[in-house]
């Protein structure tokens, strides 16, 4: 293809005209993030979509089905380079958007609705087939559960917070005291999401703070503490303002072959006068659901859990392994957790006193300890203010970074810096 070709839009309207109650595509945005391209394609309504790729020439076929394009949209800028041309017809009830690619691409895509915040859309993600690896390889064990779980002791509303001091009882080894690790351990690597991003805002908070930028900060100062804690390294799902889709969060913390993925957010509810922490894990019934899905959708895969070929075993040896990997995850997700409860609850109000289960996408990666850490309720005038405040931010992320390093003090993967000074 020819680089030279300016990116243009040729929409074919075949007497295209409002159809009562059909769902209208509103516009198309796109975003640029490292390595990958996003097109947001803005829906009025619920669509059913569907998307294939056809090559050589290569190009990229999106079906919205009961969809109307009222407008005729306009490809965007942000887009040039990556997609020369797209073009817009008629199909059956809805429409077929047909997208020229100006280079090569892998494309997934992700249909989202107004419970994720910012309406409905289809986000189409094209990672840059030439991009360069976003996160480190190291090898990974699987998780070792502590004997048994730490319960979460109920925490009343905290008092004002104190200036720079740490929980009693959770504070890492200095480096100056650490013992000397042996070459060939490796650190624990966390991933870290921060949650939302781009344009998915989150949820509001009474003066307008946005979700995703409170999380972005949280986050990054979590990886700046936990890359000074000897024996630790942390990666970001994302590192500025730009969407991440909830199963490419997971597959990112798999790749990087992660001890642990821990996803930050701010909590919402109606009533502006609910405060505190929160800390979820990954529910039964949504364990349940995800073991199907990937027996269903990765029948042949070779590195299925923690990179053990399953290429040669059958239906019933997959699914017993991907159950023994599932269990020892949720023990270990529900131990990691209440540490981290435990230590929340020492600078703030804590609103759930026990760790929660809910099937939060993001937590079912089968083979990684999850956790997900409501920091505080941002539409609760108060909090939302605190949330801003850059010292309250360093105690949350404390709080989270010394209950993760007392878990693993614990129980630390073997082949570890934390199992060879342990």
């Amino acid at each position: 293809m020819r680089s030279s070709v300016m990116p243009a839009l040729v929409c074919a309207w075949f007497g295209l005209s409002a159809v009562a109650g059909a769902t209208e595509l509103t516009g198309v945005r796109a975003e640029a993030a490292p390595g990958e391209t996003r097109l947001v394609f803005d829906l009025s309504g619920a669509a059913r979509k569907h998307v294939f790729l056809i090559p050589d020439p290569d190009r990229i076929v999106v079906d919205l089905s009961g969809t109307q394009a009222v407008r005729e949209p306009k490809l965007p800028a942000a887009a040039a380079g990556v997609i020369r041309q797209m073009r817009c017809s008629q199909q059956g009830d809805g429409i077929r958007l047909i997208l020229d690619l100006g280079r090569r691409v892998k494309a997934s895509n992700e249909m989202l609705d107004p419970d994720a915040g910012g309406g409905n859309r289809l986000v189409l993600t094209l990672a840059h087939a030439d991009a360069p690896a976003a996160h480190p390889v190291v090898a990974r064990t699987p998780p070792v559960p502590k004997p048994a779980p730490v319960a979460a002791a109920s925490v009343a509303v905290a008092a004002p917070l104190a200036a720079e001091t740490k929980p009693a009882g959770f504070d890492p080894v200095p480096a100056s005291s650490a013992p000397r690790a042996d070459a060939k351990a490796r650190p624990v690597l966390i991933a870290i999401d921060a949650g939302h991003g781009g344009d998915d805002v989150g949820a509001i908070g009474a003066s307008g703070t946005y979700e995703k930028d409170i999380t972005l900060l949280v986050a990054r100062e979590l990886k700046r503490m936990i890359d000074e804690q000897p024996g630790m390294k942390a990666v970001l799902t994302r590192d500025d303002d730009y969407y991440v889709g909830l199963r490419e969060r997971m597959d990112k913390a798999r790749e990087a072959k992660a001890d642990l993925f821990v996803s930050i957010h701010a909590d919402a509810f109606r009533d502006r006068r609910v405060q505190g922490s929160s800390v979820f894990v990954l529910s039964q019934r949504g364990a349940t659901s995800e073991a199907a899905r990937w027996l269903a959708d990765r029948e042949n895969a070779a590195d299925l859990v923690g990179g053990v070929s399953l290429d040669d075993k059958n239906h019933v040896l997959k699914s017993v392994l991907l159950d023994l990997s599932q269990t020892a995850s949720l023990e270990a997700s529900l131990q990691v957790a209440n540490d981290v409860l435990r230590s929340l609850g020492r600078i703030g109000a804590i609103h759930h006193t026990q760790v929660q289960q809910a099937g939060f996408v993001v937590l079912k990666s089968p083979d990684i300890p999850s956790l997900l850490v409501e920091t505080a309720f941002i539409t609760n005038p108060r909090e939302e203010q605190r949330l801003r405040n850059e010292k309250f931010r360093r105690e949350l992320a404390t709080a989270v970074r010394d209950g993760i390093v007392n878990y693993f003090n614990e129980s630390p993967p073997s082949g570890t810096q934390f199992a060879q000074n342990r």
